[in-house]
């Protein structure tokens, strides 16, 4: 699905060379701007998919009901809150307003420095010149070029100077409509083996709940929230220099990212846990957090290129489900065919073989239908016909196996072939021979003879013989 767009038709020379930079979120972008409701809804549903939102909060969510957020009907920490909001009644033209594009550029000044300067230790809680935040916070305000790398000013002032500039934003960075989402992305864990929730975080979850709640970000909350959690993302991986690890970071900035406005500690109790290692989260994951889902990029191309847009993860998972499912019943499909192909040929085969034996059977006798006949019993498997067409054995000659046999060719020398007297009857050599094997272990060898055995043995080969001279001599010499 990331590959889409691969070609771009330009016809300035000049910039055909220039490298193509391809946004792999490109029919994202295009949806959100081009079609916010249809973008909203895809995004949203898949939300609920992943995270409970009872119809109220749904409702927050999408901006349809004002967000209800703690402490709103509390009057025990007034006072405060009534404090807090007058340190941000002046508004400048960047600090304390609403985020706009113009306040983005100038803070990034501040961001890009830091970036440079990562090493300072306690940076981001050690406060810096309360006199030397003053100047650069009017010089931002009137919008002067600031030279940050002149040295006038430290990491420590520039650091406490952008935890201000969050801090006096009228609703903090990831907004009022997300926070009772927030708190539910914290709930997810792991499930065990029998169904039941443990303590583990499901991370997995987690990071995909919060790439669709940053797709619904507006788009300078999400640009500036992508800038500040790569700064700390690599503030912290220098966390041997600066002593400040992504939870102590987290300590910073969830009040001015997350908490809501106009709240204390005491409002949200035994829910500061919960928002400080959701922003720890989100640090330690920062580089996988702006990226749409592959199922919503998808989703987007469809809209776009398909003729059927899937609303969530669920109908792209059944359609590919379905596509990997469709290649065994193809290929099973594919063998029944072939199977079915191979019996029709054999069949086919086989009645072509029995119409060619009734022809050879029905042919006059010759040495071909012989030689034929031949063929068919040489190849049993291959060429014999069904049961159903009438078969005649063909004449055969064999070898007398008997132990009269065995005296003729003692007496003349040479085998004799004896024809077959009906052709219906098939000689059993293998049984003829059984016979004879029992009738000489019956009889013993002559040594162990009786005198009187011997000599009716004997006075019978003389007649048998007798007989057998007189039987050949009458033969003509081609039965020979």
């Amino acid at each position: 699905s990331d590959a889409i767009c691969n070609f771009v038709i330009c016809n300035d020379s000049p910039l055909r060379s220039q490298p193509i930079i391809f946004n792999p979120d490109f029919f994202v972008e295009k949806l959100r701007h081009e079609k916010p409701e249809v973008f909203m809804e895809l995004v949203v549903s898949n939300i609920t998919r992943l995270i409970d939102l009872p119809g109220a909060e749904l409702a927050q969510l999408m901006g349809e009901e004002d967000p209800k957020l703690p402490g709103a009907n509390s009057t025990a920490s007034g006072f405060f809150r009534s404090l807090m909001s007058l340190k941000r009644k002046e508004k400048g033209v960047v600090f304390g307003s609403p985020l706009t594009e113009e306040g983005i550029a100038q803070v990034s000044q501040l961001i890009e420095y830091l970036h440079k300067n990562l090493r300072a230790e306690g940076l981001f809680r050690v406060p810096g010149n309360s006199i030397r935040q003053q100047i650069l916070k009017d010089a931002l305000n009137s919008g002067t070029d600031i030279d940050l790398d002149s040295g006038e000013f430290h990491s420590n002032d520039v650091a406490t100077l952008l935890k201000m500039f969050l801090g006096e934003l009228p609703e903090p960075l990831l907004t009022h409509k997300h926070f009772n989402a927030h708190l539910k992305i914290a709930d997810l864990m792991l499930f065990d083996e029998k169904g039941n929730k443990t303590s583990t975080p499901d991370k997995e979850r987690q990071i995909e709940a919060l790439q669709l709640l940053f797709l619904i970000l507006p788009a300078p909350n999400r640009s500036l929230l992508k800038l500040l959690l790569d700064l700390l993302y690599q503030t912290a991986k220098k966390q041997d220099k600066n002593k400040m690890s992504a939870h102590n970071l987290a300590l910073m900035f969830a009040p001015h990212i997350l908490w809501p406005r106009n709240v204390t500690a005491n409002d949200l109790q035994e829910n500061i846990t919960k928002l400080n290692n959701g922003v720890t989260f989100m640090i330690k994951h920062s580089q996988k957090l702006f990226k749409a889902p592959a199922y919503i990029r998808e989703c987007a191309r469809l809209h776009y290129l398909g003729s059927r847009a899937h609303t969530s993860k669920d109908d792209l998972d059944l359609l590919t489900s379905g596509s990997k499912e469709l290649q065994p019943l193809k290929s099973q499909k594919r063998s029944r065919l072939d199977t079915c192909h191979q019996e029709e040929t054999q069949q086919r085969t086989e009645e072509a073989l029995k119409e060619l034996f009734r022809h050879v059977h029905n042919m006059p006798d010759s040495a071909k239908k012989k030689k034929l006949i031949r063929q068919f019993n040489k190849h049993p498997t291959a060429l014999t016909p069904g049961s159903d067409v009438p078969t005649s054995p063909a004449p055969r000659r064999t070898r007398s196996r008997s132990f009269s046999g065995l005296i003729k060719r003692k007496v003349l020398g040479t085998p004799v072939i004896l024809e077959r007297k009906s052709r219906d009857a098939t000689p059993e050599p293998e049984r003829v021979s059984k016979e004879n094997v029992l009738l000489l272990q019956k009889c013993g060898s002559p040594a162990h003879m009786s005198q009187a055995k011997l000599k009716s043995l004997e006075g019978w080969k003389e007649e048998s013989c007798r007989r057998m001279r007189g039987h050949l001599l009458s033969k003509d010499s081609s039965s020979l």
